[in-house]
């Protein structure tokens, strides 16, 4: 079972004060390719899984986002973290209809 959930809200600094999104479009690419369970909010996406995993994919994501062309990121992170085991099924169910 995942031990850790991350929310992470990337805030790239665009060369030219271009729109933004392409940016974070590259970061959620990454996500996407690691496998992890993740959701797309508005305004943050949550990854599950391991942390040690999910903050490798942190990682990658900066990384892929300078590599884009951005030339500064601020990562917004929120961590829960739990050894027994955590799930975003979990956590929201009594909010789903």
């Amino acid at each position: 079972m995942p031990n850790a959930l991350l929310s992470i809200q990337i805030i790239p600094k665009t060369p030219n004060g271009e729109d933004v999104i392409p940016y974070v479009d590259r970061a959620i690419e990454i996500i996407q390719a690691s496998g992890v369970k993740y959701q797309v909010n508005p305004l943050e996406t949550t990854m599950e899984g391991d942390l040690d995993e999910l903050l490798t994919i942190v990682k990658k994501m900066n990384e892929a986002v300078i590599e884009f062309g951005s030339t500064g990121i601020i990562s917004q992170i929120k961590i829960c973290y739990n050894p027994e085991g955590v799930s975003m099924d979990k956590l929201i169910e009594k909010y789903r209809p």
